[in-house]
């Protein structure tokens, strides 16, 4: 077997790879010696078929698993010698192509991008700074009178009292369109919040000043991106029987209401709460400050860049751009999109670092354990309520998923893996200081 470079420049490689037609037939010769002990053929005992008759009804599948193993140990024993690592999957092509008989050597065409030599980088340099923010008392006392609306209760006004925004109404409604009943167009007993927003635009503001015991005919449009196709952009007509109008009343902040979130009294949910803000508020912390290490780390090394990751980036960073700012748009048929100077300059910037961390990584032994990945799943699960079992099944199935959970597991733990070697300054500022500072995030 021979293999030779045909192209060395950057970061492109190009070789092929040359495998005799003697080594083949001695390959398949091999495979059909070590099977035939197994095989059985009618006029034959299992063991006993003749080494020609297995050639000939077995030899080109077996051919062709020999030509491809030996092709993949080439590229192993090529790699392994070269020491390259192929920024995406080299492009094999068999030369001849269809051209190619029995008999005949097997020339293969493999090319490739190398992944660049990385500088070692002295991540001791790095300085960082960590804000920290307190949960004060107006913080928790925010997050409690919150919890407390969320908790409110609603309690019948008096006789004749009209319906205001704000207040519970509960209602019997008919809908119909072109004098047509519509299926899910009815209900009775049904609780509205008014001004909540949970109807059709329009609905809630015609029920305002009703009082109970009240006929109320509410006129609406459907919107044109209604999610029921036969009624979007359609006119409607509800009609409305008010049986109740009630005042809302908040939740006393008191043990009772703690008992209700699962904490013995009202300081134990205090407690909680603080815990769960300064959680909250170091996560947020933390996205700035890698934000920081990442600008630091982009300037600190310089190196070669493969275009094809290049590429494949800015066209991935394209693709979700313009999804972001088409929502509505979920399929893939809305044709190419070409990246801009701006997603090429991010994806150079992606790439570099990507690869900068991977490098870290490897040389550091950050390893994601199977634990970690287990509960990455978990937590994806969590998305397809009903459906985890299955989920779980495909992430196994799939190793480019595997991949997708990994990657920012892997790239966490290299960031935490520098800044613990890091000289990190603590900074307390407040929650507004830290807000403006995750907002900064966006704009960059």
């Amino acid at each position: 077997m021979q293999v030779t470079e045909t192209l060395n420049e950057g970061l492109k490689r190009s070789y092929t790879i040359t495998v005799p037609a003697a080594d083949l037939d001695a390959k398949v010769q091999e495979k059909l010696i070590e099977a035939q002990p197994e095989i059985e053929m009618k006029g034959f005992r299992k063991g006993k078929v003749p080494m020609a008759m297995l050639k000939k009804q077995f030899g080109p599948r077996i051919l062709g698993d020999a030509m491809q193993d030996a092709i993949d140990g080439a590229m192993k024993d090529h790699f392994e010698k070269t020491g390259d690592r192929p920024a995406l999957q080299p492009d094999v092509k068999m030369v001849g192509g269809e051209e190619w008989k029995e008999g005949q050597d097997v020339v293969v065409e493999m090319t490739y991008e190398a992944l660049p030599e990385i500088p070692d980088l002295d991540t001791s340099s790095v300085t960082l700074e960590r804000l920290v923010v307190k949960a004060d008392d107006s913080a928790v006392d925010e997050a409690l009178k919150n919890l407390a609306s969320s908790a409110q209760t609603f309690a019948d006004r008096k006789k004749g009292s009209k319906a205001k925004d704000g207040d519970q109404i509960v209602i019997d409604f008919k809908g119909s369109v072109d004098g047509e009943v519509f299926e899910g167009g009815t209900a009775e007993d049904y609780p509205l919040v008014l001004g909540s927003g949970s109807f059709i635009p329009g609905f809630e503001e015609q029920l305002v000043g009703a009082k109970a015991d009240d006929d109320v005919e509410v006129k609406v449009t459907f919107p044109e991106n209604y999610g029921a196709s036969h009624l979007a952009g359609k006119e409607a007509l509800f009609e409305c029987k008010v049986k109740a109008v009630k005042a809302p009343a908040e939740a006393e902040l008191n043990d009772e209401l703690a008992k209700k979130y699962g904490a013995e009294d009202l300081a134990a949910l205090k407690a909680q709460i603080s815990g769960r803000l300064e959680a909250e508020y170091a996560g947020a912390s933390r996205a700035v400050m890698k934000r920081a290490l990442l600008d630091q780390l982009d300037g600190m090394v310089s190196f070669d860049l493969p275009p094809s990751l290049v590429e494949a980036e800015a066209g991935q960073i394209a693709h979700q751009l313009y999804h972001e700012e088409h929502p509505d748009d979920h399929d893939h048929n809305h044709g190419s999109i070409e990246p801009t100077d701006e997603h090429q300059k991010l994806a150079v910037r992606r790439v570099r670092l990507g690869l900068l961390l991977a490098e870290i990584g490897r040389k550091a032994d950050v390893q994601v354990t199977d634990q970690e990945m287990t509960q990455a799943v978990l937590n994806q699960a969590r998305q397809y309520p009903g459906q985890e079992r299955a989920f779980f099944e495909f992430v196994q199935k799939n190793p480019q998923m595997q991949q997708q959970l990994r990657a920012p597991l892997f790239e966490d733990k290299v960031v935490d893996h520098i800044v613990s070697g890091a000289t990190v300054t603590d900074k307390e500022v407040s929650k507004e200081e830290l807000q403006t500072a995750i907002d900064a995030l966006d704009e960059i």
